[in-house]
């Protein structure tokens, strides 16, 4: 069930055409509110609106904001367009994209006649906060690289949501992205992670391409139950297409949960048993011994060595370059000071990533 409240908005963040930060009075106190006027249209000053208020009380991973349901003052401008693929199918939000496959895109034949990635990297993370390094850890030896982000529908659907995505694209990290499933709001919109991959190759033009989901993950503490398992699938998909897979292990010893510590659960079961293809597994070097010895061992106990090509790799030139570019990372509250392989993992994938192109 949603619980729903209903606000007043007395003042507006942010804005663009994709997303909009606003405070909302609610039940006699201030709140902070998502708004997609895709969805529900732009909001205004004074207009009262439905709130989702369920992340919140159940003090999820939200940030602490509420999303607009409905605008209660005003009804959306009926906007008209090309496009035929619903996003969020059956569901009162269903929304209509123009996806890269459908004959109506400019894309259709660039997408049709598909043959090969041909060889090209194609880094998969787990976490959306594996993005940035990643990309920088691409950016740092060779800067002329044209990185693509291509976003699953693990997690966050909307794109817009993530501001990282907003500041690299806006630094030029990033050439451009694409959603796929039901996530949307790329660049380029797909039907799934295959026509993904390939629309970021053949369309937006991709020496490397970093898939992870968007912001948020679920999770559940039992070895299936998790969205994180799309990492081996998607290891899969970029074999088949002919790309070079480089896998971003979640490695954490600032994480206070056992099944996170050393090398997640979750990255174990990925590439030991759901990735039927072979891929580069990115290590970071670390200065601690016993935190390398304690990686190599969870790694060799799952069988990775032997499904895998695991490369070690110095992953603090991603995090230098970030670093100089003013950029700061996070992930679950914690920065790369207090966490430090869980980035420098993403960024020694994006340095194998650069190596590999061509």
């Amino acid at each position: 069930m949603i619980n729903w409240k209903k606000g007043k908005v007395i003042r507006i963040i942010d804005s663009s055409e994709q997303i909009q930060e606003l405070e909302v009075e609610c039940e006699g106190a201030n709140c902070l509110a998502w708004n997609y006027p895709l969805l529900s249209g732009e909001a205004f000053v004074g207009d009262l609106v439905y709130l989702n208020t369920t992340a919140v009380q159940l003090k999820l991973g939200t940030g602490g904001y509420h999303f607009v349901i409905a605008n209660l003052s005003r009804t959306p401008e009926n906007k008209t367009g090309p496009g035929h693929i619903m996003k969020l199918r059956y569901t009162p939000y269903q929304l209509k994209v123009l996806s890269v496959e459908e004959q109506e895109s400019p894309y259709h034949n660039d997408i049709k006649e598909f043959r090969s990635l041909e060889g090209t990297p194609v880094v998969v993370g787990t976490l959306h906060s594996m993005l940035a390094p990643a990309a920088a850890g691409c950016l740092a030896g060779k800067k002329q690289l044209r990185v693509v982000y291509v976003m699953t529908d693990g997690a966050a659907l909307p794109l817009p949501l993530s501001r990282m995505v907003r500041t690299l694209k806006k630094e030029g990290i990033i050439a451009g992205t694409v959603t796929t499933g039901h996530a949307f709001g790329g660049d380029l919109e797909s039907v799934n992670i295959y026509s993904g991959l390939i629309a970021a190759y053949q369309v937006l033009k991709a020496d490397v391409i970093i898939v992870t989901m968007g912001p948020g993950i679920v999770g559940t503490g039992t070895k299936w139950g998790t969205t994180a398992l799309e990492q081996g699938e998607i290891i899969n998909a970029a074999s088949i297409l002919g790309g070079q897979p480089v896998a971003i292990p979640r490695i954490s010893f600032a994480d206070p949960r056992p099944r996170h510590q050393g090398v997640s659960h979750h990255t174990l079961t990925a590439l030991g048993q759901v990735a039927l293809r072979e891929a580069v597994i990115a290590l970071p070097e670390l200065d601690n011994s016993q935190q390398s010895d304690l990686i190599k061992k969870q790694l060799e106990e799952a069988g990775i060595f032997a499904r895998h090509r695991v490369v070690f790799r110095d992953g603090s030139p991603a995090l230098a370059y970030l670093a100089e570019m003013g950029i700061r990372v996070s992930s679950m509250g914690r920065d790369q000071s207090t966490d430090p392989a869980f980035f420098l993992a993403a960024g020694a994938a994006g340095s194998i990533a650069a190596d590999l192109c061509k």
